[in-house]
């Protein structure tokens, strides 16, 4: 392909909006264009890094026996009305009535869909199990799309699911997934860790999500270096640092005008590990007390998993409810239910009096109150692992994947079954597995960057090769550049040439700036010792070479680092 035919509007300035590394490059670079909030054109060369990504996910789900089908974007409202989820889904879901006033829905996913299809061609054990897949776009009304092709409203998705008769058949179909996400990933030239997460809105029992660090990265995951242990902070649980008590007798200590754990913690001289900070939820089987020590901070989906949809009560409901004001709540004396975090089982408090303007110093939990003992603090970094107790870390990351052990949360209200060998029905067991292409791509170009521009992983990278006419005007330096171009192209290397009538240190600017991962620099100064320049992006390495070798050079290259992209890792 052509430089002067391929439109690559690269700029010279920053978006102004922009703040991920991989959004001010890929605008920069001329691989995409906002058309409005969260909706995003990609342009020639973006589209090719699409398409080697979906190339990558094709070829290895192939190795898993998945089978490759297209469903439709517009999809009607009965099919999510029976799993229930027309109604859990709030405002991200795009809603819409056909000409009829028929109820419809633009696909933020496929489950219901692939469910259908399902119960009307799976009848009998023999034909499980089975792996169905797609490459297709989605739309979700986001709030807040930010980041480039990080966080859109329209979006490209692989999806896939299986269809088992059991839960021994489920986890293999969920091993197969594992491993192809490894190899798609590592081929992608990506560093990833795979950790456990909340299936959310998805359903059922096991979730993992695929998490390639990046500090653009909107979610957080904790590590453990020692065991090995790592899940998303929204259940990852930890060991909060110990704290050395203090043998308080129970006594009440007017604290006239403070609130806050902050506040109260400086008025009495004491830090905020030794309090209890007492928050009142509403959720839908009525008001609950949330319990936490003072220095940590509620993971609410970790409540949610516990309670279901739930909110803070506002100040007014406190009052109602616990009649006392918000700031001098006390663990004790409350006809509510009470779940308090485990980091608070030993240990002598501080707490709210249940009267303004008091706190009670000398709490002790099992003697003062009693409570459900659960998770629901935030993991942070220098916490202990739950699992070996050796320090844990948190590191921001970007999601490019996840898989989900659905069970029969759709099989169910959808009525996809099968028959055994006795002729017995039984609901098909499913799981869902989803890559965001885009994902891998913004998040390959946020961990392989430099001050010039993008550095491409070898496999995902628009084109093998950016040949680099430098004088176009001569007419050696062009009968050398095209014979190079025509036998690259002819051994199936992806060359991209730029013949553009520009001067050498634009050309070189914005090779560096598109990141195609070898350059190849045909002058005059060099032709006239039959030499030609090759240099990787990625190290900035140059080479010499003879004219004439150039292309047996850069075909063993190029093949080399195919070859390393297949390796294990």
């Amino acid at each position: 392909m052509r430089f002067s035919k391929t439109c690559v509007p690269t700029l010279r300035e920053t978006p102004s909006e922009a703040e991920a590394v991989s959004h001010k490059l890929l605008v920069r670079a001329g691989y995409i264009r906002q058309l409005a909030s969260g909706l995003y054109i990609f342009m020639p060369l973006g589209w090719r890094v699409m398409e080697r990504i979906n190339a990558i996910i094709r070829e290895e789900m192939a190795l898993t026996g998945a089978q490759e089908l297209l469903l439709p974007l517009l999809h009607p409202a009965d099919i999510w009305q029976k799993t229930g989820r027309w109604s859990e889904i709030g405002d991200e879901m795009f809603r819409l009535k056909d000409r009829t006033g028929r109820d419809m829905c633009l696909g933020m996913t496929h489950e219901e869909i692939m469910t259908w299809l399902a119960a009307r061609e799976i009848r009998s054990y023999r034909a499980l199990p089975q792996i169905w897949y797609q490459i297709q776009t989605k739309l979700r009304d986001e709030a807040r799309p930010k980041s480039g092709i990080l966080r859109t409203r329209e979006f490209i998705m692989k999806d896939s699911y299986s269809f088992d008769r059991d839960e021994a058949g489920l986890a293999q179909s969920y091993r197969l997934h594992e491993e192809a996400y490894h190899r798609i990933f590592r081929r992608c030239g990506l560093r990833f860790y795979q950790v456990e997460s909340d299936p959310g809105m998805m359903g059922g029992a096991t979730a993992h999500e695929f998490m390639a660090p990046s500090p653009a990265g909107e979610d957080e995951i904790a590590l453990c270096a020692s065991c090995g242990y790592s899940a998303n902070v929204e259940l990852a649980e930890s060991v909060p640092p110990e704290v050395e008590f203090r043998d308080w007798p129970y006594e009440e200590v007017h604290t006239p005008g403070k609130r806050t754990v902050q506040e109260v913690s400086e008025f009495l001289g004491a830090p905020p590990a030794y309090f209890i900070k007492s928050l009142l939820y509403i959720s839908g089987e009525g008001p609950l007390l949330v319990l936490l020590r003072g220095d940590q901070e509620l993971q609410e989906k970790k409540l949610q998993r516990l309670v279901g949809p739930c909110r803070p009560a506002r100040k007014d409901e406190v009052v109602e409810i616990l009649g006392v004001e918000a700031g001098f709540i006390g663990p004790a004396g409350h006809d509510v239910r009470i779940v308090a975090d485990e980091a608070l089982r030993e240990g002598v408090y501080i707490s709210g009096a249940n009267r303004t303007d008091y706190h009670v110093r000398g709490i002790r939990p099992g003697k003062d109150f009693t409570a459900e003992w659960t998770d629901l603090h935030i993991a942070r970094s220098g916490d202990g692992c739950s699992r070996c107790g050796a320090a844990l870390r948190v590191e921001r990351a970007i999601e490019i994947g996840n898989i989900f052990k659905l069970g029969t949360k759709y099989s169910v209200p959808l009525k996809a079954n099968y028959l055994d060998e006795d002729g017995r029905e039984h609901p098909l067991v499913m799981g869902s597995y989803g890559i965001g292409p885009a994902r891998i791509a913004a998040a390959a170009v946020e961990q392989n960057n430099d001050e010039n521009g993008i550095v491409w992983p070898e496999e995902i990278a628009p084109f093998d090769v950016m040949l680099l006419p430098l004088q176009t005007g001569s007419a050696e330096v062009n009968r050398v550049s095209e014979e190079i171009y025509g036998e690259l192209s002819g051994r199936g290397i992806d060359v991209f040439i730029d013949d553009r009538n520009e001067r050498a240190g634009v050309k070189f600017k914005d090779a560096d700036l598109i990141g195609i991962p070898l350059q190849v620099i045909v002058g005059e100064k060099g032709l006239r010792d039959g030499l030609v320049e090759i240099k990787t992006r990625r190290t900035g390495e140059k080479k010499t070479v003879k004219a004439d070798a150039a292309v047996e050079e850069v075909t063993r290259m190029v093949r080399r680092t195919a070859r390393a992209g297949h390796e294990p890792g």
